[in-house]
């Protein structure tokens, strides 16, 4: 293990700090979309596509690719004909991904709410 990674005493309000880069991927549009879809399981990439709807090919590669590269998800090929990818969740980013999730159920049970203050919040600009 490497001293940076040993490290605890990272700052994500730090510009420096490298957690903040993590913290990109997995808070980003697509990151926390797919995060709460893996906690139902294991996925391919088709299905992952299907599940976060609104998602492009390029954009479901890359968040999976940087979602890797930081640990929380895992690839899995599997040698057969035609070639079979599966994507799960790691021990380090399950945790992750159920805190996420959090977010979002919170989101969705405050959805009304939210679209209230909107329309009262655009109803005062209009009125300016």
């Amino acid at each position: 293990m490497t001293e940076m990674a040993q490290d605890t005493s990272f700052d994500v309000f730090d510009r420096n700090c490298p957690g903040r880069a993590v913290m990109e991927h997995i808070a980003s549009r697509w990151g926390v979309l797919v995060l709460g879809v893996l906690l139902d399981g294991t996925f391919r990439f088709s299905e992952l596509r299907r599940r976060v709807g609104g998602v492009s090919e390029k954009m479901l590669a890359q968040t999976l690719q940087s979602l890797e590269r930081d640990g929380l998800v895992h690839r899995e090929v599997h040698p057969v004909i035609p070639p079979r990818v599966d994507y799960s969740l790691t021990v380090l980013g399950t945790p992750i991904a159920e805190q996420v999730r959090g977010l979002y159920v919170l989101i969705e049970s405050n959805t009304a709410g939210i679209l209230a203050a909107q329309a009262t919040y655009d109803e005062r600009k209009t009125a300016r």
